[in-house]
């Protein structure tokens, strides 16, 4: 599956539709513990990266499921958006245009 956040110059290619991908995750209470006394002192709060990266990666598995049960090859035009549910949870959405190269 090809996916790009351009469109794809010189190539032909049928559009088939948006598709999506949405997911939202928790740290746990330990973590989310450990987060804010790293926010107390500054630097990298690895906690939340690896929640953010992990939802970011499930969020385009599903994208992916969507566009290939629409017969697509690629999908083009891909961008991001996240949101704070609640403290220590994020939704991650993912969504772009499924297209046959």
């Amino acid at each position: 599956m090809l996916l790009t956040t351009t469109g794809l110059a010189n190539v032909e290619f049928e559009v088939l539709g948006l598709v999506t991908g949405s997911k939202v995750k928790a740290t746990h209470l330990g973590r989310d513990i450990l987060a804010m006394l790293k926010n107390l002192v500054g630097g990298e709060v690895k906690e939340y990266s690896e929640l953010l990266k992990s939802v970011r990666s499930e969020a385009i598995k599903e994208m992916v499921e969507e566009a290939k049960k629409m017969g697509a090859n690629g999908i083009i035009g891909i961008r991001f958006a996240s949101t704070q549910v609640a403290s220590g949870m994020a939704e991650i959405i993912v969504y772009g245009t499924a297209v046959k190269i």
